[in-house]
């Protein structure tokens, strides 16, 4: 074996005893492992041969390197499913992910023209403002708002969100949901969004806009979440016939 051979064997070797024990959960989602000189020594390497290590586990998403503070393994990811018409919940649920839902907001208040045009409303016009923080794997990873026009808005603003979902309420209330349309792009993290996710203005982000509409095409629900990108990825299925993407140059 060539010293090249016998150091890529050693790396990989710690790499993947470190992941077996990640996976095994001797190691548990957010635990710290232990330092990278304590690491080297037990393994008896050089820090350069435990660094490829701790990268190749950091490529596959194992592990989160976090300057100053250590080496943590990364929480499970999400996955944010495209081929469905469910609440955000529902879909992670199905998934076997434990999801709790807060409310950090419900008032009846008057539409920003954005949400306006969305809704087909007067910008005078007010409509139910629904925020709500999702938490994954003990920690909040979605901050979404929701606006329901009236008036719908009145029959399920006292539900209780921590339990039922958007979509349950709205069918609970009678209204039959239809199809929704949606775009997911990257973006930054904001100020609103660091208060309630706890992550620093500016982190990484997917932004998921989405417009639900009834069965006569009425537009019921203008909803825009924020998906912390280290804790969620996208991913679908495709088949003929079956779900239709579009790719579409970001603005």
């Amino acid at each position: 074996m060539t010293p090249d051979a016998g150091h890529e064997a050693r790396y990989r070797a710690i790499a993947a005893d470190l992941a077996a024990k990640i996976r095994s959960g001797h190691y548990a989602p957010g635990d710290a492992l232990p330092p990278q000189r304590e690491l080297s020594a037990a393994y008896g390497v050089t820090l350069m041969t435990l660094r490829q290590a701790l990268r190749e586990l950091s490529d596959e998403r194992l592990i989160v390197q976090r300057p100053g503070k250590g080496t943590f393994v990364a929480p499970p990811h999400l996955a944010y499913q495209l081929d469905s018409l469910r609440s955000l919940a529902d879909d992670l649920r199905k998934q076997g992910h434990d999801v709790r839902t807060s409310v950090a907001g419900r008032a009846m208040r008057r539409v920003p023209a954005r949400i306006a045009a969305q809704l087909r409303l007067r910008p005078a016009e007010t409509a139910l403002r629904l925020e709500r923080v999702r938490e994954f794997a003990g920690r909040p990873a979605v901050h979404q708002v929701s606006w329901v026009r009236r008036p719908v808005a009145e029959q399920i603003r006292e539900r209780d969100f921590t339990a039922v979902s958007l979509y349950t309420a709205l069918a609970d209330a009678g209204v039959a949901v239809a199809r929704a349309s949606e775009v997911v792009r990257p973006g930054l993290l904001d100020a609103t969004g660091a208060r309630h996710l706890h992550e620093p203005q500016g982190s990484a982000v997917l932004v998921s806009s989405r417009v639900t509409y009834t069965l006569d095409g009425t537009p019921v629900v203008a909803d825009q979440a924020t998906i912390l990108g280290s804790m969620m990825e996208i991913r679908t299925e495709r088949a003929a016939g079956g779900l239709s993407l579009t790719w579409g140059a970001t603005s």
